[in-house]
C-alpha cells in the first residue's frame, strides 16, 4: 500500500519534471522575425545557398547589435569576393588580407534574404546572386540553459525531499 501512495506522488511529479526538462533542452535563441535583440554580441548560424556551392561563409559568425541595429560579419571562403549588395547598398571589406569579410546589416532572422557578391576569382568579375538564412543565437556569456538547469534540479529536489518527508511521517 505504501508502494502505492509513492508511486501515486511519484506520478504526480512527473509531468512537472518532464515540463521542465523540455525547457532546458529547448535552444535559446534570439527571436526569429525582426528580431529584438538588446544590445550586445551574438552568434549567428548563416546558412548561404546559391552561385556554383564552391563558395561558402563561416558560421557561427560575430553579429553586433547597437541601438537596436544588427550587423553581421560574414567571412566567405575565398579572398576573391569585392563587394556585396544587400537591399540595394553596395558594401566593401573591411579587410585587407585573408578571406573577404564583410559588415553588413541583418534586418531579418529565419527567412532568406537574397544578396549579390561580386567574384573576382574568374577571368572577368562577375556579380552571383546567394541567399542567406540568418539565426542568431544566445548573447554571448549569457549562461540561461544553466541557470534554468540549476533552478530545476533544486525545483527537484525539493519535491522529493517533500515526498520523502511525507513517506517518513506516514511510517511513524
Amino acid at each position: 500500500m505504501k508502494k502505492c501512495i509513492f508511486l501515486k506522488e511519484f506520478l504526480y511529479v512527473l509531468p512537472v519534471f518532464l515540463f521542465m526538462s523540455f525547457l532546458i533542452i529547448l535552444p535559446v535563441e534570439g527571436k526569429e522575425e525582426n528580431s529584438d535583440l538588446k544590445d550586445g554580441i551574438y552568434e549567428m548560424e548563416i546558412v548561404l545557398e546559391g552561385g556554383s556551392g564552391r563558395a561558402s561563409v563561416r558560421s557561427p559568425a560575430k553579429l553586433v547589435v547597437k541601438d537596436g541595429r544588427a550587423v553581421g560579419r560574414v567571412e566567405w571562403s575565398s579572398s576573391h569576393y569585392d563587394y556585396m549588395i544587400v537591399d540595394g547598398k553596395k558594401y566593401f571589406p573591411v579587410n585587407d588580407s585573408g578571406n573577404s569579410v564583410f559588415e553588413i546589416p541583418v534586418t531579418i532572422f529565419g527567412k532568406p534574404v537574397k544578396i549579390v557578391a561580386d567574384t573576382t576569382a574568374m577571368s572577368v568579375p562577375h556579380e552571383v546572386e546567394y541567399t542567406m538564412i540568418f539565426s542568431a543565437k544566445q548573447e554571448k556569456g549569457q549562461k540561461l540553459p544553466v541557470l534554468f538547469a540549476g533552478v530545476i534540479a533544486v525545483l527537484i529536489a525539493v519535491v522529493f525531499a517533500g515526498i520523502f518527508m511525507r513517506k517518513k511521517k506516514g511510517e511513524s
